[in-house]
């Protein structure tokens, strides 16, 4: 009987045998709820720049209960995700465990967990079987690259969000070298050497000029059988120039270093398909065994489970205090925040903007939770960077422009000043010194045997 039921439970009056089926909905289980009495119940979700800023500032208040919950148990400096993928640093010197962050922080607890969807209304969260009720609920959770209606490209396309993509991505292009040294037929080694990068952003030069370098400085005497300076670098990117975020004549520049590299830059370029055989391009067919995406991001799912219509690029409106329209106990903050500035356009998605983000959101629910006034968001333009392999970046700050030799100093400050832990800085010191004075990249390995699978 308790076979045919599933999870049936007996039901009725006394005497009577009646069944309900696991078909039927199941009784709600009561929300967990995780903060002591007395304190503000605080849910975080997602521990990335934003999330970790947020974080910090709640640590050690009093009056306040922070449950963090992430699908990684580490936060990951995401700028410098394309030196782990271009075999520049190993994958653990740009991430930290969450824990770590907050081990004298006894307000702030860590959960490893999926978040399946948000009832705003109800104040409840889903997380697997688990129920979580929240008085204040701060949503961070990030982008993923859009591959505008073709998702299939990812297979033959990886993007560059996570420590899992770059370490693929750093095997792709390792093993396009082992493959084309041991290639007897020219067509094929020729494609193996050809490496299609989709979007010119910051990610796509940063790539670009990396791939580069390795074929031009560091594996020039690793092989016997093929001279990896050789290699073929393609940029693509639909728009008329690269970064769009900067300003032309920087780009310029960009565009003109990037050269200098090798660097096909191919702009007004749409690519309308990609396969394990390549891409093509304005209907030209490129021969290509490694593909990657840097063409766009679309907001985390969770974003269109609050009740709100987001944008195209799957981004939630926000007020101007960060929180959810009709529902001020709900921040939503980082790449999936839609914040309109008050002097017109967007806020961009950069590391520096989610992480005002971050505090401002936190600001606001400790104001709440004291009884004061809440700050509306002021965006604070720091400026840009991006490097375009060893001793060239541009650089757009507040009051300077700055291309070259400086700029590419200022690179490596910012990203040292700003890794999280100081035994990270360390290491990213220690083998960006290594690579400067003798060219060479520690982490070239091929630590999984799938490529002796692949066709």
């Amino acid at each position: 009987m308790s076979g045919a039921c599933g999870n049936a439970r007996l039901i009725g009056k006394p005497g009577e045998l009646a069944f309900y089926m696991a078909t039927a909905q199941p009784l709600e289980q009561p929300p967990v709820v995780l903060a002591p009495a007395g304190k503000a119940n605080v849910v975080l979700l997602g521990a990335g720049f934003a999330g970790l800023e947020a974080a910090k500032k709640l640590a050690g208040q009093a009056d306040v209960h922070l449950t963090i919950i992430d699908r990684r148990n580490y936060h990951l400096f995401q700028p410098l995700l394309y030196q782990v993928a271009t075999a520049g640093l190993d994958s653990s010197s740009i991430a930290a465990p969450i824990r770590a962050q907050f081990e004298r922080a006894p307000n702030v607890e860590v959960h490893l967990a999926d978040v399946d969807a948000i009832d705003a209304d109800r104040k409840i969260i889903q997380s697997g079987p688990r129920r979580v009720a929240f008085d204040y609920l701060i949503v961070a959770t990030g982008a993923t690259h859009n591959y505008f209606g073709h998702p299939e490209w990812e297979a033959y396309a990886p993007g560059l969000k996570t420590l899992e993509q770059a370490v693929e991505i750093r095997r792709r292009i390792l093993v396009a070298f082992e493959r084309a040294e041991n290639e007897p037929d020219e067509a094929l080694r020729t494609a193996y050497l050809t490496f299609v990068i989709v979007g010119g952003g910051p990610t796509g030069v940063e790539l670009a000029g990396a791939i580069a370098d390795i074929g031009r400085t560091v594996l020039t005497r690793d092989f016997r059988r093929i001279d990896p300076a050789s290699a073929r670098v393609l940029l693509c990117q639909s728009p008329p120039r690269i970064l769009p975020q900067f300003e032309d004549r920087l780009a310029a520049k960009a565009a003109r270093a990037l050269a200098q590299l090798g660097v096909e830059v191919m702009t007004s370029t749409r690519v309308q398909h990609v396969d394990a055989d390549g891409v093509v391009t304005n209907g030209t067919r490129i021969a290509a065994k490694t593909v990657l995406w840097a063409a766009g991001v679309t907001s985390s799912a969770l974003g269109k489970q609050l009740g709100v219509t987001v944008d195209h690029a799957g981004r939630v409106p926000v007020s101007p205090d960060l929180s959810l329209p009709g529902h001020p106990n709900v921040f939503v903050v980082g790449d999936l925040a839609r914040v309109e500035l008050p002097s017109g356009g967007l806020a961009p998605g950069l590391a520096a903007v989610a992480m005002q983000e971050g505090r401002t959101a936190a600001h606001n629910i400790l104001a709440s939770v004291r009884g004061r006034e809440r700050n509306p968001f002021h965006y604070h333009d720091k400026g840009m960077l991006a490097t375009i392999g060893k001793h060239r970046a541009v650089a757009q700050l507040k009051h300077v422009r700055m291309c070259g030799y400086i700029a590419w100093w200022l690179w490596l400050f910012v990203h040292l000043l700003f890794l999280v832990g100081v035994r990270n800085r360390i290491r990213v010191f220690r083998d960006w010194s290594w690579s400067y004075l003798f060219s060479k990249r520690g982490s070239r390995l091929i630590t999984s045997c799938e490529w002796r699978l692949e066709a």
